[in-house]
């Protein structure tokens, strides 16, 4: 394992272990298991880095249920833009459904929030989050995060679906950069 990695012009430590990820994930996916087992929920992931952690989540839930994706953006580089830019977009039916949305990172929430509006519009019964990482101390707006793997502090990180400037997604550990 590579304790230190490049990508592009950037280094990064390691931070947090495929294992460890790998055993979280496991985790939130027995209690959204238990949750939700009789609701047939539809998991809309938002791409492109969710992906790996979708794959993996899906593969531990132990009942029936649809996948669909949209791509969402917000970032340039190591930053957030502020503004949302939908890439991709929904075309299931959501009304009247439990959906259960999956999210790589939530940062300042304006994605999020963008997500739950659009969702909004199209009727759901209920909306879920799931989050592989969450960075609560920079929320900007109030989001009820359902199911969370890891809170993490304000560090750009790689690796497990996540990229710097498209690149990284394929590490299978958690990077953070190194100023």
């Amino acid at each position: 394992m590579n304790t230190v990695v490049q990508v592009k012009d950037k280094k990064f430590a390691l931070y947090i272990s495929e294992e460890k990820i790998k055993a979280r994930v496991k985790e939130v996916a027995a209690q959204i298991d238990e949750d939700l087992r009789k609701k047939n929920p539809l998991f809309l992931v938002i791409l492109n880095g969710s992906f790996v952690f979708a794959a993996d989540l899906l593969r531990d839930i132990n009942f029936p249920c649809e996948i669909t994706f949209v791509k969402m953006s917000s970032y340039e580089g190591t930053s957030t833009t502020g503004k949302v830019k939908q890439l991709i977009g929904l075309n299931e039916n959501v009304t009247g459904r439990t959906v259960v949305i999956v999210e790589d990172i939530i940062e300042s929430g304006y994605t999020m929030k963008e997500m739950l509006h659009m969702l909004g519009e199209k009727n759901p019964k209920e909306v879920y989050i799931t989050s592989l990482f969450v960075k609560p101390g920079c929320l900007k707006v109030d989001l009820k995060i359902d199911y969370r793997c890891f809170d993490i502090e304000d560090d750009f990180i790689v690796g497990y679906g996540l990229d710097y400037n498209h690149e990284g997604r394929n590490l299978p550990h958690i990077y953070q950069v190194i100023e």
